[in-house]
This record gives C-alpha cells, structure tokens and sequence, in this order.
C-alpha cells in the first residue's frame, strides 16, 4: 500500500501491497457519458469527447479488467475493457480494491473532525491510544501521522513474519488491530517527530485506531457516517462479500486469480474498496465543494492546502490527503494505491474542472503502465 509522489517506475516488495508508482494485448473497450454540469462555454469540444483517450489508456494498462472515469467540468465519461472477458457486471459497475489511495477518505475524515470542533490534530497519538500514559516531550500527533512525518517505519515491527505463511495472498490479514495498537505502545521513537517525511502504512494504521478511540467509534463506522454516508457512496465499502459486486483481482501474470485484499489491523492505510462511478463521486466532491453537503465543505477545502513540501526543489508538495504537483492547468492532486491483485488512481485538477478515477485487476510488476498512463492523462502530458 505504500506510494510515492512521483511518477517513477519501482518494483513492490512482494509481502506488502504496494501503490504503483508510474512507469499486448487490445482491451474490449465499451464507453458510457453522462452529463452532471453545464460546462463554461469556453470549453473545446473534443474535450468533452475524451472517449478515444480513455480508450487508449485502457489499452495501454494490459490488465484483465481495466475502468477509466473521467469527469470534465461535471460532464462524464466511462471507458472499460480489458484482456480477460467481460464479468458478469460490467467492470465500471463493481468495486475495486484501491489500496492506498484509501489515505484520502482518511485525511477527509480526520479534516471533517477538525472543522466540526471534536478534535484539532494536535492530540498525542498515544494518550489516545492509552489514556494513563504520559505524551511525553515530543509526542506523535494525529497530523504527524496523516502527513507520514511520525518518524513511524513503513510497517511494525513483526509484522514481516507473522505475515510470511500468507506472503502471496494476505499478510495484512495476519495483523489485527489489537496488534497494531500494541506495536505502536511498544515502539520506541528515534527521531523527532515532524522532522522528516518517510511514507508509512503504519502510521495511518495507527491514526485510523486513534481516531476511533478518540470518537468511541468503530473506524468503519466513523468513515460511514462521517464521509460515505453525506457523499451518497453506496458503492463503497470496506471489505469484499459473497454478493458478486467484487473485482477479482489477479497476479502479475494477469491471469492467476488471488483473493479478495483483507487489510486487518491496516483498514484506514488500504481497506476501501468502491465502485469507478462512487470513486468519481469523491473526486467531484473535491473540484466543487460549494456543491457538497454543508458539513463537508470547510474538510473539501481543507484538504486541497499544502501542509509540507520536501525534496531538493520542495517539488513535492503534500496536503493532509493528497499529493501534489504542478501542471500547465494548474496543480494536479493524486494519488495511487495497489493491492496483491489490483490497482488504483484518483486524481483531480481544479483549474481543468477534471477529475480521474482509474481502475485495474493485475498486480503491479516491474514497469508496470498503468499509473503512469493515468498520470500522464490527468496531467494532460
């Protein structure tokens, strides 16, 4: 489930789910659109006809099934396909693990409970985690572990060999939350926090824990009421079922069917799974939160601000959710996710009025195109 905030291709480990950073065979492509806005008048065209595009980058994906949703200035277009046959739900109606990009309902959430008054990101992780103990002097907060400045490593320690007898299909599951908690109590700090920016699975493990014992609420309770539920995404949920909705996901091969991603203790870094239309929905959320439910709108607004910058030319910029970099039509938000068998893409650019989500059931290999043609399309390169 890990990322980075560049488009550089980078093999995964094989024990952890990984985002793809960016780096055949011709797709059966179908399109749909959908009309949600009056687009500015000024608007070309051939930019509201972006079909012929998506359909390339389903092409370009190679992988089983691939979803490309657009949505310009409100007006949206779906493209699927894919090198295996059609499901029996077409692609863009099932939901899709998205690994990482997870991390943006958690930052809305944690801005959603800033801005309603019940916390400020100041809190001491461990006072929350357990109450008796002491913060001490320099404490991890609830900010330091969103924007992975805690210092936290990517995962506990233990967690590599608890999780080896289910290495190729579901280690996260060999780690609950009870663990996790406790790894976090255990875990001995060696750098100041707030001082450097080291990307952590665990870290935003352990802020979905934190928040819900700050709140007294279930974490998938809490992100239901407090996100999915006033967003209307009834295509969303936080772990796979016997109802058919579910993309299988596939090995490197693109054909080696693996199991459904079970995130354990890990449900706030990589747990959502959603559908391309409710993943649209989100994103639409955030290019016009004037639009959103009131109760929303401020977290919307909240999390398009740039809270660090690091790297020699502090050309990665990051908010509380999102990365993001410049483009011609101004800064680009994104993010990327994976799985042992799929991968994700959210994006969005306010100054376009575009906004991204793509999907694919093939694990992320060496090279791998599809995060980076995602990229590349939203970017407009």
């Amino acid at each position: 489930m890990s990322t980075t905030g560049a488009p550089a291709s980078r093999a995964a480990q094989p024990s952890t789910p990984r985002d793809s950073p960016p780096g055949g065979t011709t797709p059966r492509a179908a399109a749909t659109t959908r009309a949600l806005r009056v687009p500015p008048a000024d608007v070309p065209p051939d930019d509201l006809r972006p079909a012929e595009r998506l359909a390339d980058a389903v092409t370009a994906s190679d992988a089983p099934d691939v979803v490309f949703a657009l949505s310009r200035h409100g007006h949206r277009t779906v493209v699927s396909g894919g090198t295996a046959p059609p499901p029996p739900l077409p692609r863009e109606d099932l939901r899709h693990e998205i690994g990482s990009a997870t991390k943006t309902f958690t930052g809305l959430l944690l801005a959603r409970l800033i801005h309603a008054g019940e916390l400020s990101g100041g809190e001491p992780a461990t006072t929350l985690l357990d109450a008796g103990r002491p913060p001490g002097a320099t404490p991890v907060t609830l900010a330091h572990l969103i924007t992975h400045t805690s210092g936290l490593p990517a995962l506990p320690a233990g967690f590599f060999l608890r999780g080896l007898p289910a290495w190729h299909s579901n280690p996260y599951a060999r780690f609950p939350a009870a663990l996790v908690v406790d790894a976090y109590l255990r875990h001995r700090q060696r750098r100041r926090p707030g001082t450097r920016w080291r990307y952590s699975n665990y870290g935003v493990a352990v802020l979905g824990h934190a928040l819900a014992a700050a709140t007294g609420t279930p974490w998938e309770d809490l992100l239901t009421d407090q996100v999915l539920r006033p967003l209307n995404l009834g295509g969303t949920t936080l772990r796979a079922d016997d109802s058919g909705l579910d993309a299988v996901g596939h090995g490197k091969d693109g054909e080696t069917p693996v199991p459904p991603f079970d995130a354990g203790g890990f449900q706030a870094a990589g747990a959502v799974r959603a559908t391309p239309h409710d993943l649209l929905t989100f994103l639409e959320a955030h290019l016009y939160p004037d639009d959103a439910p009131p109760a929303l709108a401020p977290a919307l607004r909240a999390v398009r601000r740039p809270v660090l910058r690091r790297g020699l030319t502090h050309r990665h910029v990051h908010t509380i959710a999102w990365f993001r970099h410049p483009t011609d039509g101004g800064p680009m938000y994104f993010h990327s996710g994976a799985t042992l068998g799929q991968q994700a893409f959210l994006g969005f650019c306010p100054g376009t009025g575009t906004a991204l989500a793509a999907v694919c059931t093939r694990r992320f290999r060496a090279h791998d195109p599809f995060v980076a043609t995602a990229y590349a399309l939203l970017a407009g390169e």
